[in-house]
C-alpha cells in the first residue's frame, strides 16, 4: 500500500492559454520525484490533452473553470486529476475511440488514446450537464541510488 506524500490542486478558467500554465505547474509538481526528462514530458503531453479537451469539448463557446490536482505517493507514483464542469460526456467509450471527436475539423480526436499511451492508467468519468473527471496515474522510476 502507497503513502500520499504530497499534493497541490490549482483551478483557472478555460482558457486556451492557461493550458500551457497547467502542464507547467504540474510538471514542477511532479519534479519531486525525480523524473527523466522522457517521463516529465510524457506527464506535460498528458496534461496537455486533458485541459485541452475540457477548453475543446467541455465548455465550447463558453469560459468556465477547470480543476488540476496532483498527488505524490512514497512508491513514485504521480495521480493527476482533470476536471470541468462542463457539458460531460454522452458517450465515455465511443469518446475514448481514436479519431472520434465532438469538435471542429481540425481536431483529430486523439487525446484520450494520447492520455492512455503517456500514463500507466487512465480513468473517465462523466454525467451529462455535471462535467468530466479524468484521473491519470503514472510510475516514475527508481533510479540507482535512490530507495
Amino acid at each position: 500500500m502507497h503513502s500520499e506524500i504530497n499534493q497541490m490542486s490549482i483551478k483557472f478558467q478555460s482558457r486556451s492559454n492557461n493550458e500551457a500554465f497547467a502542464r507547467q505547474a504540474v510538471a514542477a509538481f511532479a519534479a519531486q520525484l525525480d523524473p527523466t526528462i522522457e517521463e516529465i514530458n510524457d506527464i506535460k503531453t498528458a496534461v496537455s490533452e486533458a485541459v485541452t479537451n475540457c477548453i475543446v469539448h467541455a465548455y465550447r463557446d463558453t469560459l468556465g473553470y477547470i480543476t488540476v490536482a496532483a498527488k505524490l505517493y512514497d512508491d513514485g507514483e504521480i495521480q493527476i486529476v482533470v476536471r470541468d464542469k462542463g457539458c460531460g460526456i454522452a458517450d465515455i467509450q465511443q469518446a475514448r475511440q481514436p479519431m472520434f471527436t465532438t469538435g471542429d475539423a481540425g481536431r483529430s480526436g486523439m487525446g484520450f488514446t494520447i492520455m492512455e499511451s503517456f500514463m500507466d492508467r487512465l480513468r473517465v468519468r462523466s454525467r451529462e450537464g455535471v462535467g468530466t473527471q479524468v484521473t491519470m496515474t503514472k510510475r516514475i522510476a527508481a533510479r540507482l541510488g535512490q530507495k
